[in-house]
């Protein structure tokens, strides 16, 4: 997310705007962001785990949506794209355009230096707020490391993590298990990167 706001909208305002863009943006309190485009890990990653979990999930009632689906917060007025976003279940949006989930299941985020801090702490608090999400997973791009966020039946979270190519992301609220060799298929990695020079 970029950090240059533009000046304050209403969030019809917003919707209107980002609906004639061909470039997309996030809202939150009145303030628009410009996405920034992906590395080619990014680019890598996100797909290599929509393929994964949709091959995972092709005979349940399960839909796996790439980063053009904006999900809404209802709880905080904040509008973003989820590098993937998972529902199990009635997909219900935000208006009859259909361009904006309120209800997901699974949401995924492919981190970047310059999007971390904010992935990891208002934005994963504000995915905290959504009623129907079961699991947040934020996936490192320059090392093999993946953080799986799971909401327990008291409403609290739990961690669980994998940081080898040998090991699996498991998904428990649906389910599903996906090899991390596989989420990083094709990656190449900073420091394999520096050696190979």
């Amino acid at each position: 997310m970029s950090s240059a706001a533009k000046a304050k909208f209403s969030a019809e305002e917003y919707l209107a705007m980002e609906r004639a863009s061909e470039s997309k943006h996030e809202f939150h309190d009145g303030n628009v962001f410009a996405m920034k485009g992906g590395t080619a890990a990014h680019c890598l990653i996100a797909p290599n785990f929509i393929r994964e979990a949709g091959t995972a999930l092709k005979d349940r009632q399960c839909i796996v949506f790439t980063s053009d689906l904006r999900v809404k917060v209802v709880p905080s007025g904040h509008y973003t794209y989820p590098d993937v976003t998972i529902v199990c279940g009635e997909q219900r949006f935000d208006d009859e355009q259909c361009d904006t989930l309120i209800n997901p299941t699974i949401v995924v985020e492919v981190l970047s230096k310059s999007t971390a801090a904010y992935d990891r702490g208002s934005k994963s608090k504000h995915y905290q707020k959504i009623e129907s999400l079961q699991a947040l997973i934020l996936i490192e791009q320059d090392c093999p490391a993946v953080e799986v966020y799971r909401r327990r039946p008291d409403g609290q979270w739990t961690l669980t993590d994998a940081s080898a190519l040998c090991e699996s992301v498991v998904i428990e609220p649906i389910e599903i298990s996906i090899p991390m060799k596989e989420i990083y298929r094709n990656v190449i990695f900073p420091e394999s990167r520096s050696s190979s020079e």
